[in-house]
């Protein structure tokens, strides 16, 4: 026996309860155990356990067995019991027992599914036969297959509310379960079966239960007569059919796990095997239960007069009858006696997965949703170049299709890489077929065939083989039946056609000679590789060349091609095209600029151990692309992949990115070398990748070249920056430039790069006077010493401690780009005015006086509080700026300056939008706009507005200083980072954004303030969307209070303190809104402030040297 186990303590990228959006909520497992048939892929299944886990399908506690049967064919019951042997062992190790003790099974919560038999149409088997399907909240990008389905259904509706003990579930069926059935638990004892009603028609050709009054389980029976299936009819007509879902009581698994030493049951199990015991086959619900169901006598159950196999097997019996009846009557000696009741699911569906091709494909095909998870769609995890070929009512499930491929109504393409123009009709199924193979196909007309790709491991080769046959055929009726077809004609038709004789085919032995024996399919030439033309030949009339070729071929059936399949190999396979679709997709949405966001992509290729090739790609489109936005969003993508590969650990995703060993590759970014930087950053990466902090560093690294390349992207606004030639003013005669701050309304965050240049922004802005006074401002003078003498004041224009700068050199002004560092606003500005070059050969000192005969000195002020969310440092840059350009003999108007001010705060490296300078160097009420596209550009309109309305709107607004402040960039670097991932949440806030900025607008054209506080109550939600953690608990409750009083409320800026804006319900209410906040405790160091429409704007005046305004030139 064979058993894999997961590692009980690995990280998941999912955290538990976002497990299928729902975990916390459903049964916390103890162990999951997967039987499977063959020991040669216990490995491969136990991995696509591990893989669910790490995607957050299942919860990380869970311990993951994946069992392989003890002996060939032990069937569902001797599987069932090995397993629970298996996990009852881990378990007792696990709690320092050193043997095993049934007595672990009382607290524990078990999920035993079963793989069951080979599948024809599936080489993994009927457990992860793909759907076509997606989950839609999956964190983590994931084909569906039937044991997903499975898993969140027992997880979510079947097992809640259960006791402990042992789930049993096969995978063998389609199991739909629309709604959350109330199964009632109380007193419950013994065994409960789960099963689906459904009509006497279909119970037919499977197994039913006879159910009495109380709910016990009288009988079971299967492919019964109709009279003896009516016998178990409900009161609807339907009959309750056996679905393969079993619960155990501990109690009664503890009787059930007893039995292991019992001869001849101890067969069953890898422990009695390897003491020697003969393999024993079981079935669960005809040998285990069936003992225990009230109309069963002793006699006929021992005797084994109604012995039957598993529905669908494919493999004879392999135990004896005397071993048999020895095997039951130690069933009846243990388990007799138990109680078994049913529970019926009464709108849920139930389809055996047959094996007829026809039911395959129609599974396949037909639409609704089997869980409320998942949802049904026609193609899933595939790349098309022509998808309009593609009929609306077939399925292409995980895979390539490069070229003109028309699939028709009703047909299936899995697992497949196609190339070249091929057409499907109606009624097939292709899977498995790679790109040489499908060569052969384009010169078919296929229809109603099932054609498929096979990995086969044989005597220590590695073999790749094909198989064919009709969707109409049946594999089991035997080739003397007139019914029995190959290819969907009689097989007199097809050997008349192609030359076989019915002797190549079957050779003497004691299986039946059915379509499922037929030694068909070739698997080794010896001097060519087997091709799909190997089978396609059999669709037509031979030339005799390719019979002899058929028949000096060494072949098997599909029987026998089971027995060997590869399923490492042929997940591998699917892993691959997985692979290659995602890579097709990180291009594609990087380079359409598609609001997709990769991030359940990047998780999933994280889980799969994938993230090279992604990082690779990733870098592909970052080096090779001439738009810096796409470039930036996919430096941001690697991030996340980082991000991902640290799984939770390594510390806060945001953090300093500055060391020294990644100065190099930065350099070439910042000097337009994107190509050799994105190198430079690929093989620094390489050695921060063998711990999770190393990552999650190199991650915020990455974050700070993607600012870079959205730095230069910004700079472009720089071609809408129009300064002309104005006379020199005097030496020693200030230019004092002051403006208003600024209040957004409605619309912030979309002026933000990259958002404003990848969605396109709207925001709008009120530019305002604080207690009446315009609280920013700078003024600049030309002075006779060849130096930059700065001050900057840190209360208003005459108040606080000035802090005083002289620069006499060059090197003085090298810190203009750390933001933090002391005047490199100011520093910033010459260089980006151009009145100072740097770097230069030509020191400061000859730069001054060959240009201006002397140096500058520039003052600024801001009477507004650091953190204020008014704008501040935007609008001082644009008015430093101003009074610079004005001391300096330039002029610009306001329009230019707006790019100016983006243009500095790229060069300063602080980013930002557009959004403050709009405000507070524009007048009134107006809307800022941009475009979706690079060169980014801002245009600008005013919001007309009558005197009467101005003085209104400033008669009900107020602002409240909350003594709270938060820096913007603290909360930007969550933005951006959302922005990148294309959170779906954030695309549609941003969308909602601008649409609030336009209906805004139209609200202040109508001069309705109860609209205009509608929307800005709207757009405080939005900021919160945004940026979560805006909003202080201070600072909730400040707003809760004053909620009753406004029409609208909005902290300024990005949030997180700074002020509050207030649009009242009635007039003049400073003193009153005063009241009410001082009525309430721990608001902590509030002040209200009048604020109203600033009509002016940015003004310049040049005064005297002594200050006095003598002349205005800006307004």
């Amino acid at each position: 026996m064979s058993i894999r186990m997961a590692n009980v303590g690995g990280e998941t990228l999912v955290s538990e309860e976002q497990n299928f959006g729902a975990q916390a909520t459903g049964v916390e497992w103890t162990i999951i155990i997967l039987t499977c048939q063959y020991k040669d892929s216990v490995y491969a299944f136990q991995r696509e356990l591990e893989i669910r886990q790490r995607k957050g399908s299942i919860a990380p506690g869970v311990v993951l067995l994946t069992v392989g049967d003890p002996e060939a064919h032990v069937g569902s019951g001797g599987a069932t019991l090995n397993a629970l042997l298996v996990a009852a062992e881990h378990l007792s190790a696990r709690a320092g027992y050193t043997v095993v003790t049934s007595d672990v099974l009382q607290t524990a919560r078990l999920l035993i599914l079963h793989m069951g038999r080979d599948f024809p149409f599936d080489d993994c088997g009927r457990s992860f036969t793909c759907f076509p399907m997606e989950n839609p909240t999956g964190k983590a990008e994931a084909l569906v297959c039937n044991i997903d389905v499975l898993l969140h259904l027992m997880t979510h509706k079947l097992g809640p509310g259960s006791p402990p003990g042992v789930w049993v579930c096969s995978t063998d069926m389609i199991l739909t379960v629309p709604s959350y059935p109330d199964i009632c638990w109380d007193g419950f004892s013994g065994v409960r079966v789960v099963s689906i009603p459904g009509t006497v028609s279909y119970a037919r050709n499977h197994g039913v239960y006879l159910i009495d009054r109380e709910g016990y389980i009288c009988d079971i029976i299967y492919k019964g007569t109709e009279e003896k299936i009516k016998e178990c009819a409900l009161q609807d007509g339907r009959v309750p059919l056996v679905s393969g879902i079993v619960f155990f009581s501990s109690e009664t698994a503890e009787k059930l796990l007893a039995t292991h030493v019992i001869p001849p049951l101890d067969g069953c199990t890898y422990m009695g095997l390897d003491s020697g015991a003969h393999p024993v086959q079981l079935s669960i619900f005809f040998d285990i239960l069936l003992c225990m169901a009230r109309h069963i006598g002793k006699e006929a159950f021992v005797d084994g007069a109604r012995r039957i196999l598993q529905s669908g097997d494919i493999t004879p019996p392999s135990t004896d009858a005397a071993t048999m009846s020895s095997a039951r009557a130690a069933l009846w000696q243990e388990l007799r006696g138990i109680p078994i009741t049913a529970v019926l699911i009464t709108d849920g569906g139930y389809d055996y997965m047959s094996l007829s091709p026809d039911d395959h494909i129609r599974n396949l095909t037909r639409r609704g949703n089997v869980s409320d998870c998942f949802v049904s769609r026609h193609v899933v995890y595939s790349k098309l170049t022509h998808p309009a070929l593609l009929n609306e009512n077939c399925s292409v499930i995980n895979s390539l299709l490069d070229g003109e491929t028309r699939v028709d109504a009703n047909s299936v393409v899995q697992h497949c890489h196609l190339e070249g123009s091929i057409h499907l009709g109606s009624g097939c199924l292709l899977s498995g077929v790679d790109v040489p193979s499908s060569l052969a196909l384009q010169r078919r007309q296929l229809c109603d065939v099932i054609i498929q790709g096979h990995h086969i491991r044989l005597r220590g080769l590695q073999l790749r083989t094909f198989t064919i046959m009709g969707r109409l055929d049946d594999l089991q009726v035997p080739f003397s039946n007139r019914s029995s077809t190959f290819l969907n004609v009689p097989w007199s038709t097809f050997f008349e056609r192609t030359g076989i004789k019915k002797e190549e085919m079957w050779a003497p032995s004691r299986l039946e000679n059915n379509l499922l024996n037929a030694q068909l399919f070739p698997i080794l030439h010896a001097s060519e590789p087997i091709g799909l033309e190997d089978v396609l030949w059999l669709l037509g009339r031979q030339d005799g060349r390719d019979l002899r070729k058929w028949q000096s071929a060494w072949r098997l059936s599909m029987r026998e091609i089971l027995s060997c399949l590869d399923q490492q190999a042929e997940l591998a396979w699917r892993q691959q095209l997985f692979l290659a679709r995602a890579q097709h997709q990180v291009q594609s949405t990087l380079h359409t600029r598609r609001d997709s966001s990769l991030c359940p992509l990047i998780r999933a290729a994280v889980c799969e151990g994938h993230e090279q090739q992604i990082l690779h790609t990733l870098d592909t489109v970052a080096a090779t692309t001439k738009d810096l936005g796409v470039a930036a969003r996919a430096l941001a993508c690697v991030a996340d992949v980082l991000g991902c590969m640290a799984r939770g650990r390594g510390g806060l995703r945001s953090g300093p990115a500055a060391n020294r060993t990644w100065t190099g590759a930065f350099r070439l970014l910042e000097s337009g070398n994107v190509a050799l930087g994105v190198e430079k950053l690929t093989e620094e990466r390489s050695k921060w990748l063998s711990r999770p902090d190393l990552l999650v560093r190199a991650a915020r690294h990455y974050e700070g070249a993607e600012q870079i390349l959205i730095r230069q992207a910004v700079m472009s606004a720089h071609e809408f920056i129009s300064m002309s030639k104005a006379e020199l003013p005097p030496m020693n005669h200030w230019l004092v430039a002051e403006c208003p701050a600024r209040i957004d309304i409605s619309g912030g965050w979309s002026d933000t790069p990259p958002i404003t240049y990848e969605h396109g922004g709207v925001v709008l802005d009120v530019a305002v006077l604080v207690d009446k006074q315009k609280p920013i401002g700078a003024k600049a003078r030309r002075i006779l010493e060849p130096k930059l003498h700065l001050v900057m004041s840190r209360g208003g224009r005459e108040q606080g401690m000035p802090l005083e700068i002289t620069c006499q050199s060059l090197d003085d002004l090298k810190d203009y780009c750390q933001p933090h560092a002391p005047g490199a606003l100011l520093k910033a500005a010459f260089i980006c005015t151009e009145i100072i070059q740097y770097p230069s050969q030509v020191s400061l000192r000859d730069q001054l006086m060959a240009g201006f005969g002397g140096g500058f000195e520039l003052h600024t002020w801001s009477s507004l509080p650091h953190g204020s969310g008014m704008g501040t440092s935007s609008i001082l840059a644009g008015a430093v700026v101003a009074a610079l350009i004005s001391a300096a003999g330039k002029s610009c108007d306001t329009t230019s300056l707006i790019h100016v001010v983006l243009h500095l705060e790229q060069i300063l490296t602080t980013g930002g939008g557009w959004q403050d300078q709009v405000g507070g160097l524009v007048p009134g009420i107006k809307v800022g706009r941009s475009k979706p596209q690079l060169p980014l550009r801002v245009d600008i309109e005013r919001i007309p507005a009558t005197g009467e309305f101005v003085k209104t709107l400033n008669d009900h607004l107020l602002l409240v200083y909350t003594g709270k402040t938060r820096l913007a960039r603290n909360l930007l670097q969550d933005v951006l980072r959302n922005w990148y991932a294309r959170l779906p949440s954030i695309v549609q806030n941003t969308d909602a954004l601008v649409r609030n900025a336009e209906e805004c607008a139209q609200a202040f054209i109508k001069g309705d303030l109860s609209w205009i506080g509608r929307c800005l109550n709207t757009y405080w939600q939005q900021k919160k969307c945004m940026a979560p953690g805006c909003e202080p608990l201070a600072v909730r409750e400040m707003m809760t209070i004053l909620q009753p009083h406004v029409h609208g409320q909005s902290l300024a800026g990005a949030g997180g303190g700074g002020f509050l804006y207030l649009l009242t319900r009635k007039p003049r209410q400073k003193e009153a809104i005063e009241r009410i906040l001082r009525a309430s405790e721990g608001l902590g160091n509030f002040s209200v402030h009048e604020v109203e429409v600033d009509e002016t704007g940015l003004t310049v005046c040049l005064t005297g040297p002594e200050g006095h305004p003598s002349l205005t030139l800006i307004t």
